[in-house]
């Protein structure tokens, strides 16, 4: 074997370097999803452990690393359950780069129909309605899944996307107002749905759970949510963690937009944005929800 440098008795190689670029990219990616979650805090209470645990060893201190040693055990255990929802979002982040994923070269395969096909001016007249009557609303689109596992937490609906079907939904009186409506190629999947709530702790206090499940949906999957505030009226969206505040009609057109048409190439089917007047809410505001 070849090697690159010596450092004492230790003898570098290529593969080492190559093994240690990958370990601090994978404690990298891992950082990054924590940050900013109760998760990271959790992380460095079992570093800490597993640090004590290796002093303790090193000492041969036998009774103390034999009661050590059994907690560490079971340490990948405890790493699943503890770390699972981050677990997820690292594999979803993985899945979403591979070649398999929906929005990869062989989505053709496996999907006959675009989930682009969707009929944004319905969205956008129903959030104007919403919003000028102080309607809460939360309304999570999809691209590139059905998201069976949050639908089945509430009614099926499965009707094709309307303005007054979504302006139904959430009508106060409506026993489907309370949580959110799952869009997906242009149908409503299902209605009343729960959301994941966000655990991040360093989200503006005067945003409520209704921001919150939204952040929290789109931290742990491919999603873009759509938010009317039954306290101002005001139209938010929220994208892997981000928080877009404070829109105007054509800004909730351009965000949907955006999200349908990122890594596409080609035709669509996704309108454009429609140069028509519409009213400008002055002052949008990014806010950055850490995950």
């Amino acid at each position: 074997m070849i090697y690159l440098f010596k450092i004492g008795f230790l003898d570098v190689s290529w593969i080492d370097l190559l093994d240690i670029i990958l370990v601090s990219g994978l404690l990298y990616q891992l950082y990054k999803l924590m940050r900013g979650s109760i998760a990271i805090r959790i992380f460095l209470g079992f570093l800490s452990f597993y640090l004590i645990y290796l002093v303790v060893t090193a000492t041969q201190m036998e009774l103390l690393s034999s009661i050590l040693g059994q907690f560490m055990g079971v340490g990948v255990l405890a790493f699943f359950i503890l770390f699972q929802q981050e677990i997820r979002k690292f594999l979803l982040m993985i899945g979403k780069s591979t070649p398999f994923s929906v929005d990869g070269i062989f989505s053709g395969l496996f999907s006959s129909k675009s989930a682009l096909g969707t009929n944004i001016t319905a969205i956008i007249e129903a959030c104007k309605t919403l919003g000028g009557s102080n309607t809460g609303a939360l309304i999570v689109i999809s691209k590139s899944s059905e998201l069976k596992f949050y639908a089945e937490s509430g009614d099926n609906i499965d009707a094709e996307l309307s303005k007054r079907l979504l302006i139904s939904i959430f009508n106060k009186l409506s026993p489907l107002h309370d949580g959110a409506v799952i869009l997906y190629k242009g149908r409503i999947k299902a209605a009343r749905c729960i959301l994941p709530v966000t655990e991040n702790t360093d989200l503006p206090p005067n945003l409520g759970l209704r921001h919150r499940a939204a952040v929290g949906m789109t931290e742990v999957t491919d999603t873009l949510v759509v938010i009317v505030s039954e306290e101002t009226g005001q139209i938010s969206t929220s994208k892997n963690g981000f928080i877009a505040n404070n829109l105007s009609m054509t800004e909730l057109r351009s965000n949907i937009n955006e999200y349908m048409l990122e890594d596409k190439t080609g035709d669509t089917k996704v309108e454009q944005v429609s140069k028509e007047q519409e009213e400008v809410t002055p002052q949008t505001s990014m806010e950055k929800a850490p995950s």
